[in-house]
């Protein structure tokens, strides 16, 4: 074969060696830029961050809002009637509707200002102190927390969690803007073009809902410690301490509740049902550690990753379209339910005292003894009187003591 005719076969410009070092650079320049950028890197500003999730949550509700509208057809109305047979003893009430209701009470849902609900935030506050004051004194919500954060979801790569500060804050909400609007049977406003009519509420669906905003600045501390295992290629290969800690910061947002009616021919009782809107804003501030010896603090991608849980968790909760539901208690006043001075006798606690208790219980003792002999009658007391006879004459039946009667003809 001549060489001439052979094709040649080109040289390689790099070496073996060559090629593993630019291997090796090019693997430890991804790796630097991964680091820098994914887990040092800045995060966004607080203003951006909230604006995301803001229009985020916007758009969810305004997809859930169009989705629920294309459902209904122009003429659907809600009249229904119970078909339980009326009471004849209980006499009955003209049916109260929301538009009776605003009438009897002098609101009007158009032009009436929203109220600033100052006697409301004392009483929550007081609440609130309350609380506080007992967490102090017992591990109740202490051993709660342990037991939610250690359940059964937690995963096999997560040592135990130890709770290791817990601040429940100094300040209070601050309710204001308290407003009644009317809404649908699924929670939406009827906007701001609609009128609302009293007459055909009921038989739309229509019920009242009470909107308020919160606004709480406060410091809420919850910081825990774990340590990440890694059980492969054997259990226990590897141990990463972890320590983090998260702080509510500041929330503001709109608080709507709304009440739902008891359904006798179900069963069901009356419901409670509280929201958010979607425009809410709730701030966290994230510490973290990690390692023993050489330890990173505040990894930002750690505290974004923790943060977009929370809301996550928020807004699977309690923000519009979903709602919490509560069922309430019957209103109507029961023996059970009674709380006065009697318990206090009777239990030796509260504002009267155990020995005055007693006394006060033995006067009512003795004036109820002399009250009922006072009213014994006439004959019970002649018959303990029985005067010395000196005869032992025997007595004819139905006789009265004193009397001779001669019987003889």
């Amino acid at each position: 074969m001549n060489p001439e005719t052979c094709p040649l076969r080109p040289e390689p410009t790099l070496t073996f060696t060559q090629g593993l070092i630019v291997g090796q650079l090019s693997v430890v320049i991804i790796l630097a830029a991964f680091i820098k950028f994914f887990i040092f890197g800045d995060p966004p500003s607080p203003d951006t961050t909230a604006s995301l999730r803001a229009s985020e949550r916007r758009s969810r509700t305004l997809a859930h809002k169009q989705s629920l509208l294309s459902l209904r057809s122009p003429n659907q109305r809600r009249g229904q009637s119970l078909g339980r047979k009326k009471s004849t003893v209980l006499r009955n009430s003209p049916t109260l509707t929301i538009g009776s209701i605003l009438s009897k009470t002098y609101y009007n849902v158009d032009s009436h200002q929203p109220e600033s609900l100052d006697w409301f935030n004392v009483l929550i506050a007081q609440t609130i102190a309350q609380f506080r004051s007992d967490a102090q004194h017992d591990d109740a919500i202490l051993t709660s927390l342990t037991k939610a954060l250690n359940g059964t979801s937690r995963p096999d790569f997560v040592d135990e969690i130890r709770v290791t500060e817990l601040s429940l804050g100094e300040d209070f909400p601050i309710f204001s803007n308290c407003r009644i609007i009317p809404v649908d049977e699924d929670g939406i406003s009827l906007g701001s073009g609609a009128k609302f009519d009293p007459v055909t509420a009921a038989r739309d669906g229509t019920r009242l809902q009470a909107r308020m905003d919160v606004d709480l600045s406060d410091l809420l501390t919850l910081a825990v410690e774990t340590k990440l295992l890694l059980n492969y290629p054997k259990r226990l290969s590897a141990v990463l301490p972890v320590a983090l800690a998260v702080s509510v910061v500041r929330f503001s947002g709109t608080l709507s509740i709304s009440f739902i009616p008891s359904n006798p021919s179900q069963s069901t009782p009356t419901m409670m049902t509280f929201n958010f809107l979607d425009d809410y804003r709730l701030d966290f501030s994230v510490r973290s550690l990690l390692g023993s010896r050489s330890r990173l603090q505040d990894v930002p991608k750690i505290a974004q990753l923790v943060e977009a849980r929370l809301h996550r968790w928020f807004d699977e909760r309690a923000v519009e379209p979903r709602f919490q539901e509560i069922a309430l208690p019957s209103l109507w006043p029961r023996k059970k339910n009674t709380r006065g001075p009697d318990d206090t006798m009777t239990e030796g606690s509260g504002s009267i005292g155990r020995s005055k208790g007693k006394e006060t219980e033995r006067e009512v003792r003795d004036e109820t003894i002399k009250r009922e002999a006072s009213s014994e009658p006439e004959w019970a007391s002649l018959r303990q009187r029985r005067p010395a006879r000196d005869s032992e004459e025997p007595m004819m039946p139905g006789s009265l003591p004193g009397m001779d009667v001669d019987l003889r003809f």
